[in-house]
């Protein structure tokens, strides 16, 4: 509620002014005080009729804004960051300086157009001896008496106009080119920079005088910045063995081109009796010649031949500019070293052999020097008839591994034996290739009992270590547990109590058909998965026994001489429906007739896989398998057949309707699908396939739905054991094989036969 100042303070003189108003914006005018020029004012006050009162002090006047011009904008949108800048001067009374009684300080007036607002700066002069910068901090200065109730605006900054702040004058000499574009634009005149007054102290700071202490120091900078970090590296020896007990040391020398420095090291032989990394001269230039020791201030630049004065604060020095008396002292350059050279290192003669590519290269770029043939050391031969003493190494006693008893002959407190990192992150783990080969194998013993038993043979290629797992068969007396523990294993037959390193089982020296003795237990190794299998064929050249190269070599060798009975035998016959194709078992007894010993179970697995015609034989059908996992999810009570369609579509958004086999395994692993692995896998080869090796899902859910098309059950079996690859009988070469394949690379000449007749 405002009240009208004409009416009294009564009850019912007082209303509402804003009563009917439509607009609450703040109002802003323009004030005019100077002709052309306008200042906006954020609150005018009124008096008696809407009659404006006279300007007090707390008025504010904000700066210029130039009209019809650009568009109307609030002086703090339109002046921001903008300022007016006037250079100035103030002459300042000195009362304790003889020479001049007064000193000129120049200065810098900003005027801030966005408010009015002016600051003094001076800028800062080098060994002035004044505490310069900011004078006056940005604010309004008020005008001086007589003057009230009024502020310094732009009218009253001009070059020529002398404005008083806070009782000091300055008198204004210049502005930039924006200030006085600016005020010209405004109408108001702007005259000629006026030149500052000289400063007599300033003047006479001018004159050179002659130091008392002139500096004589020759400048090496640019020597030093072109040079940083160069270095020529040389080779030499010094010979000493005219001395008792001398022999020849060999020398490097570092030539630092940056400041022409030279130090020497000397390369100490192991077991020599020296000591190791020895400086043979440090860092420093070398002279030529040496006679003495330099006394104290030899090194001085300077020659002073009298100091004159009577007290320190008032002597000076008289240096002799001639430098008479001064012995001129030569050091060795880049230009004194070369291959050949003899240098006098402080009374030694060290003679340069060799030097280093970049030093090489130096010389042939600077000097133009081409023949860079190295010297021989005197005793160079000498040396190559010298024999190497080995290390003696007790021999291993037995107790732990050879490699712990190694370690406590070589330090009081031993370390663990370190492993072959490099191997171990070549072979870790990664995906599904788990880099462990999987065999199975059987016992080789007199006992009977022993021959019945099986055991999976596990070789780990990280560190060649190997695992023994016994797969005992139920009321056998034999428990099913790990019946060695992982490690390596040493070869028999070998003396292990010497000082060499015993020789282990490597993963080549396990193949199918092969008899390996581990731990004095003898094992015939029979079958290997398939990852083992495919394995070492894509490595054959560590693998010879599944090296088809090799492989087909010796067939060839073998084979020439009764290569007609051979083909007589296996040959297919002319009632078989595909004459092309042979059964494995038939190959191998032929094999097996003509070769005896010399071809293996393995390569001859081999032979079957790689000629194999792609028609393996299903183990289990597919509604064998289904009824295997219908009867487990009956036993199990599993109803969370929704829950994994809803998982399905969470990773199919496309509904494409398929999934690669290993995101669809880790979804049915993640959901708890109550099947054991086997069993998972062996559902998943069963279930329909796109063209991109893609499992169909909706296959999956049908595959698994119990009550639709429910199945009759099958008596129990153990999943584990029976549907695993060590049950396998047969090995996983395929059901027949590509008999003119075969014997095309073979490449034996047939001249009976039309099939692959000559290769």
């Amino acid at each position: 509620m405002k009240r009208s100042t004409a009416l009294p303070v009564l009850p019912g003189f007082n209303f509402d002014t804003r009563i009917g108003q439509t607009k609450f914006h703040k109002p802003q005018h323009f004030g005019k005080i100077h002709t052309g020029v306008y200042y906006l004012s954020e609150r005018v006050k009124c008096g008696i009729g809407g009659q404006p009162l006279h300007f007090t002090e707390q008025d504010r006047y904000p700066s210029l804004y130039p009209r019809g011009e650009v568009q109307v904008l609030p002086p703090w949108l339109a002046f921001d960051n903008q300022r007016l800048m006037f250079k100035a001067y103030f002459q300042e009374t000195v009362q304790e300086r003889w020479q001049s009684s007064f000193q000129i300080r120049v200065v810098i007036i900003s005027f801030f157009l966005e408010d009015g607002t002016i600051k003094i700066s001076e800028p800062a002069v080098d060994n002035s001896g004044l505490e310069q910068g900011v004078l006056v901090r940005r604010q309004r200065i008020p005008m001086p008496d007589p003057v009230k109730y009024r502020y310094y605006d732009i009218i009253d900054l001009n070059i020529g106009k002398e404005p008083e702040f806070f009782a000091r004058v300055y008198k204004i000499v210049d502005c930039d080119k924006f200030t006085r574009r600016f005020l010209n634009r405004c109408g108001i005149p702007v005259p000629d920079p006026i030149d500052i007054p000289s400063d007599p102290y300033n003047e006479r700071r001018k004159v050179e005088i002659f130091p008392k202490k002139p500096n004589r120091k020759i400048d090496t900078l640019a020597k030093f910045l072109s040079n940083d970090r160069k270095v020529l590296r040389f080779y030499g020896y010094w010979d000493d063995r005219e001395t008792t007990y001398g022999v020849i040391h060999d020398l490097e020398l570092h030539f630092y081109l940056a400041d022409d420095t030279i130090e020497v090291k000397e390369n100490v032989p192991p077991n020599s009796g020296r000591d190791t990394g020895f400086m043979f001269i440090k860092r420093m230039k070398l002279p030529k010649s040496f006679s003495r020791i330099d006394p104290p201030g030899a090194g001085d630049p300077l020659t002073v031949l009298n100091v004159i004065g009577e007290n320190t604060a008032s002597s000076w020095y008289i240096v002799d500019s001639l430098d008479t008396g001064r012995n001129g002292r030569e050091f060795y350059t880049d230009k004194d070293l070369m291959i050949g050279s003899q240098m006098n290192v402080f009374g030694r003669k060290v003679v340069l052999t060799d030097m280093d590519p970049y030093t090489k290269e130096y010389y042939r770029l600077k000097y133009g020097i081409e023949d860079f043939t190295p010297l021989e050391r005197p005793d160079a031969k000498k040396d190559s008839e010298c024999k190497s003493v080995e290390k003696y190494i007790p021999p291993y006693n037995g107790f732990g591994s050879y490699e712990d008893s190694l370690g406590n002959c070589f330090s009081l407190e031993p370390k663990p034996p370190r492993i072959d990192s490099v191997k171990f992150f070549d072979y870790d783990k990664c995906g599904f290739e788990s880099h462990v080969l999987r065999f199975r194998a059987k016992l080789v013993s007199n006992i009977p009992e022993n021959n019945d038993r099986h055991f999976i043979i596990r070789v780990f290629l990280t560190d060649d270590t190997i695992s023994i797992f016994e797969l005992a068969v139920r009321n056998s007396g034999f428990k099913r547990c790990l019946f060695q523990k992982r490690m390596q294993v040493m070869m028999p037959g070998q003396d292990i109590y010497t000082n060499k390193k015993p020789k282990y089982y490597e993963p080549h020296h396990f193949y199918i058909g092969a008899r390996v003795s581990l731990c004095d237990f003898h094992f015939q190794i029979t079958s290997a998965d398939i990852y083992a299998l495919r394995y070492m064929e894509l490595h054959c050249n560590q693998f010879s026994k599944a090296n088809i190269k090799l492989i087909m070599e010796k067939l060839r060798k073998a084979l020439k001489p009764v290569y007609k009975q051979f083909l007589n035998e296996v040959s297919p016959e002319p009632a078989d429906r595909d004459p092309d194709i042979i059964q494995y078992k038939h190959l191998r007894e032929a094999l097996c007739k003509y070769l005896g010993d010399k071809i293996t179970e393995h390569e001859m697995i081999t032979v079957a896989r790689h000629f194999s015609s792609h028609e393996k034989k299903e183990r289990h059908s597919r509604e064998y398998i289904r009824s295997l996992v219908h009867g487990e999810l009956n036993r199990q009570l599993w109803s969370e057949l929704d829950r994994l369609e809803e998982d399905l579509h969470h990773v199919d958004r496309a509904r494409t309707g398929y999934l690669p086999r290993n995101e669809l395994y880790t979804i049915i692993r993640g959901c708890r699908l109550p099947l054991d692995v086997e069993l998972i896998n062996s559902m998943l080869d069963h279930l329909c396939k796109n063209e991109e090796g893609k499992v169909d899902y909706n296959d999956l859910l049908q595959f698994i739905n119990v009550k639709l098309n429910p199945v009759v059950p099958t008596p129990p079996i153990n999943i584990k054991s029976d549907l695993w690859w060590a049950s396998e009988k047969e090995p996983d070469c395929g059901a027949g094989i590509d008999w003119c394949q075969f014997r095309k690379e073979l490449g034996i000449q047939d001249e009976d036969h039309g099939c692959g007749s000559e290769v």
